[in-house]
């Protein structure tokens, strides 16, 4: 069978194959504009450093009771070792006292909030108003403005970093988690801390658990005994000149 091509059915079908590459060429371009890039990444806190001096920070959030803060602070006192609290603004207001005595005992102090909201799901708005209440409310019974951010139930998405990076707070992290929350003894609390212990570790406890004050002078001691200082967060971060690694790692940029 032979088929016959005249001069107009060759232009035709030359039309209909150009126009359908064309269709196909916009078609790709559409879908490579609504493709997400690989080149965008997420902004993360600041969950360890990276330190050639043996330090690690003890941190303590403060969101629920008050009973326990006395006995945390003469147990710090005793054995000298300054550190950082994460204090909820609503319990500041409730417990203004307490502030008082974290402070005046020279520990560190650092907002976690002021409503300790989901605040993935608020807007940036909401979050600045999150940070800017907490950091106020600290500042009336202290005197002294935090730079130091601890999130709520350890959540974040790039809006919440920002806008604390905005307003000159340094977001804080952890990569140790006692799980003290959880009612955890103070053995199991201290197998792991010891199976995560290096250089630049952020430790994150809680005030008004089960076992915390009761097992900090045993927590404290090991960790000294393993070789390891304990300080504040605004000790052991760099305040410029940094990056923070895929990991959440700061470096120092002369190091990296």
């Amino acid at each position: 069978m032979f088929l016959v091509f005249n001069k107009e059915k060759i232009q035709t079908y030359f039309v209909s194959i150009l126009t359908v590459g064309v269709l196909i060429i916009i078609a790709n371009m559409s879908t490579a504009q609504i493709l997400p890039t690989s080149s965008s990444e997420r902004v993360l806190p600041i969950y360890k450093v990276k330190t050639e001096e043996n330090k690690v920070a003890l941190t303590m959030n403060c969101a629920w009771s008050a009973d326990d803060i006395d006995r945390i602070l003469e147990t710090l006192e005793k054995n000298e070792v300054k550190i950082t609290f994460f204090i909820v603004g609503e319990w500041a207001e409730k417990y203004p006292e307490a502030v008082k005595k974290i402070y005046e005992a020279g520990h560190e102090i650092g907002t976690h909030s002021n409503t300790h909201p989901h605040v993935e799901q608020l807007s940036a708005e909401k979050n600045l108003e999150e940070i800017k209440l907490g950091v106020e409310k600290l500042q009336k019974i202290t005197g002294e403005k935090t730079r130091l951010y601890r999130t709520p139930y350890g959540e974040y998405n790039d809006t919440v970093i920002n806008t604390a990076r905005e307003n000159g707070c340094y977001t804080i992290q952890w990569n140790i988690d006692t799980l003290d929350y959880k009612g955890l003894t103070g053995d199991e609390m201290w197998g792991r801390i010891k199976e995560k212990l290096q250089k630049g570790s952020i430790i994150l406890t809680h005030n008004g658990t089960e076992h915390t004050a009761d097992s900090l002078d045993m927590l404290l001691k090991n960790i000294k005994t393993n070789g390891y200082q304990v300080t504040t967060v605004s000790d052991l971060i760099y305040k410029d000149n940094y990056i923070i690694d895929n990991n959440g790692t700061q470096i120092n940029k002369t190091d990296s």
